[in-house]
């Protein structure tokens, strides 16, 4: 059986809405993140474990509100009390997340296929998340995430980079298409550049 992205029928690639006479590197570029780990980690409120002893490939759990630590290859998002999102380009790395964590202590779900990922990049991206979220992005910096809505579907927004903005949604695969149609339709004042991804 083969995998098939939340996107696969909808993500066309090319340039949409007002981008004519625009410079084209200039534009808010909407892409899908693909093949990525994801797994939910949630401590148990019975576990004594110091959450401050524990480290997964090299990182940290954070344990401030919307944090994020990171290295090259994987993010831990804060998306609640003893509760976070590991995500990595390493597909095999749950084995060693299973293997670090006790499971009288954590509960581990692998949520890879069960998410949608858009990723938009350029400096109008805050500009366009501001239209359905009610969420004050002027407060959001790089290694930020927050829990949020956009027109109703929730959401987990990760600020990957700045300069210019580069910002990660996740939502319920489900919701995928529904939130793709509703962020490009948010770009369009702006004109946006389509990319598809391996």
């Amino acid at each position: 059986m083969t995998s098939r992205s939340p996107l696969a029928n909808v993500l066309v690639k090319g340039l949409y809405g007002d981008h004519e006479g625009k410079n084209e590197d200039n534009l808010t570029i909407i892409k899908e993140i693909k093949n990525l780990l994801i797994v939910q980690i949630v401590q148990y409120k019975n576990s004594s474990l110091q959450i401050k002893d524990v480290n997964i490939d090299g990182l940290s759990m954070p344990e401030e509100a919307t944090k994020v630590h990171c290295n090259k290859d994987s993010r831990i998002l804060w998306c609640g009390p003893k509760n976070w999102f590991f995500i990595s380009n390493k597909k095999d790395f749950i084995e060693n997340i299973q293997k670090t964590l006790n499971e009288n202590d954590f509960a581990i779900t692998d949520l890879s296929h069960s998410r949608a990922i858009i990723e938009l990049e350029g400096e109008n991206s805050k500009e366009i998340l501001k239209k359905g979220c009610p969420f004050n992005f002027n407060e959001i910096q790089k290694n930020n995430c927050v829990n949020s809505l956009f027109n109703g579907i929730t959401i987990t927004i990760d600020m990957v980079g700045e300069s210019p903005h580069k910002i990660r949604l996740f939502s319920l695969r489900s919701f995928g298409e529904s939130l793709y149609h509703s962020i490009t339709d948010a770009s369009l004042e702006f004109g946006y550049k389509s990319e598809t991804t391996k």
